[in-house]
Parts: structure tokens; C-alpha cells; sequence
């Protein structure tokens, strides 16, 4: 492994290499490879003649990952959402896989790095928030839903995906906002929130609203759904695919998804109950306090 310039650290990582049980030879598909962290944890464990397939929209992920674990024959990189996971499989040449992984949400890379596509408002950069880099692979944008949706359906894409209690008296200010001139950067979408929403404690009260709208340009939940079916009818025989989530609403779209394949016989559910990262672990990474780890394992 190489060290490489990255912010990332991997959620719940050894509970993630424990409930996968790894083995020699396996072959992995890292449906969210992200910053790699999980990924060289994951090489460690194939032995010399595994297979780690990792998959991401973002290039620069890939090209982190890639910069990470240096030519290592054993890993193969294919860029894409895992929406179109089949696709995706089929392009790497794999038929099946003894185990999947999805790390839900944006890396701290996305987030803290200057990605130019407008994550987060620490920065003034455009509205964008896609996972994809390459325009051409882009439907909508930030900037389309802040300055052409109507004001109900900005709120409810507020409230639903963001949880935001204020959801409505913001949606009204973005659309005053953009009557006088387009909204087009974080800094001008944060500040019409800040005027609206008091700011109480470390929490900035545009986080909720930039998370509402980076799932709704995504379609992460869509995304979510796809990826699922996909990895089910690709699973291997006795084997697992973990999910770790950071929203309420993909949470609870994982447990029914592995609640239905186990209550159609396909296999056992092996989180009754979620796994959540240690205190401790909270403590060195505040972004890991809302994460949900949940597992599946087919027959």
C-alpha cells in the first residue's frame, strides 16, 4: 500500500472486516469506494488470488484508491454509480461476488476537499453536488433544484430527505431569494438559510438543507434501491453484502430490503439489530456518530 493525501477514515472498519468474513480467494465488490480505506483492509484479507472490484462515480476516488493500493493485479476499478451495478459487473467481467460493500453518504474527501461540485458550504463553490465528475454524466444539479423547483416541492425534499423542521419558511426564502437573481454558489445558498434558521450550537443551520438537496440531485435513495436488487441476484452462495448508513431513511430502506430477502427463505439477516461505531471511535470521528451498519447473508 502507498500512502496517498486523503482526509478520509474508513467508518467502522474492523466490524465491517468482521461480519464480510473474508476469505482467501474471495472476490469483493466495493460498491462506494471512497477514500480506500476499506478497500486495503479489504486486499489484506483475499490472499494472492482474491479480487477486489471497486466501484465509484467519482474519478477522483478511483484515482485515490488507485494511488492507495499502487498496481496491485488484484484490483480492478470501474467508474459508475451503482445504480447500474449489473452494468457495472459486467464491464469488470464478474459474474458473482462473495461480498459487497456499500459506504453510504460522501467521504470526508468529497466534503473537506476542493472539489469545485459544492458538497458542503464550508467554501464558495458552484452548485453542483453530484457524484459524477464528468458533466456529461449529469440529469440535474443543485443549481437546477434551488432556482427551478417549485417552492412545495423544494419543502418537501426538505423535510423528507433532510429532516428539517424549518423546511417550508426556507423553501418560501429560496424562492424570494432567486426572484431577485439566481442562486448560484454554497455561500449564497447557505446564507439564504442562515437568514431564516438561528444558528444553535456547532451545527450549521444550512447542514440539513444541504444534505436534502445533494440526495434529491443524486437520487440516492433510487440509487440505493438498484444497487440492492443488483447485489442480491450477483451474491454468491453463503455470501454477504454490509451496508452502513448515515440517514434514517436509507437505514430503514436496508433493514426492510434484508427483512424481505429473509423472510422469502433467501438467506439470514445478521444484524437484528444495527451496528453503531464505539464512543470512541465517535470521539476521534465526529462523522461517524450517525452511522448504521447492517448485514445479509444469502444461502
Amino acid at each position: 500500500m502507498q500512502e496517498v493525501q486523503t482526509v478520509h477514515v474508513p467508518v467502522l472498519l474492523q466490524e465491517v472486516i468482521d461480519i464480510l468474513a473474508i476469505k482467501q480467494g474471495s472476490t469483493v465488490v466495493d460498491c462506494t469506494a471512497g477514500g480506500g480505506g476499506h478497500a486495503c483492509a479489504i486486499l489484506e484479507q483475499l490472499g494472492p488470488s482474491g479480487r477486489y472490484v471497486g466501484v465509484d462515480a467519482d474519478v477522483c476516488a478511483l484515482e485515490r484508491v488507485r494511488a492507495r493500493v499502487g498496481e496491485d493485479a488484484r484490483v480492478t476499478l470501474v467508474r459508475g454509480n451503482f445504480r447500474t451495478l449489473d452494468t457495472l459487473l459486467d464491464l469488470a467481467g464478474v459474474e458473482a461476488a462473495h461480498a459487497f460493500l456499500f459506504d453510504l453518504g460522501l467521504s470526508s474527501d468529497q466534503l473537506s476537499g476542493t472539489t469545485r461540485r459544492g458538497f458542503s458550504f464550508q467554501r464558495d463553490e458552484p452548485l453542483v453536488m453530484t457524484f459524477a465528475a464528468d458533466q456529461d454524466d449529469v440529469v440535474v444539479t443543485a443549481y437546477d433544484v434551488v432556482n427551478s423547483w417549485d417552492e412545495s416541492t423544494l419543502a418537501d425534499i426538505l423535510y423528507g430527505f433532510g429532516d428539517e423542521r424549518r423546511a417550508r419558511k426556507i423553501a418560501r426564502a429560496i424562492v424570494e431569494k432567486r426572484t431577485q437573481a439566481p442562486i448560484e454558489t454554497t455561500a449564497a445558498l447557505a446564507a439564504v438559510v442562515e437568514s431564516v434558521v438561528p444558528r444553535i450550537g456547532r451545527v450549521h443551520p444550512a447542514t440539513r438543507t444541504f444534505q436534502a438537496i445533494r440526495m434529491a440531485v443524486n437520487d440516492e435513495l433510487g440509487a440505493l434501491e438498484a444497487g440492492l436488487s443488483a447485489t442480491f441476484e450477483r451474491l454468491s452462495t453463503h455470501g454477504r453484502v454490509a451496508v452502513i448508513s448515515f440517514h434514517s431513511l436509507e437505514d430503514r430502506m436496508v433493514k426492510r430490503t434484508f427483512r424481505a430477502w429473509g423472510e422469502s427463505d433467501a438467506g439470514t439477516v445478521l444484524t437484528k439489530k444495527p451496528i453503531i461505531p464505539t464512543p470512541e471511535e465517535c470521539n476521534d470521528n465526529p462523522r461517524a456518530r450517525s452511522a448504521k451498519l447492517r448485514a445479509f447473508e444469502r444461502h
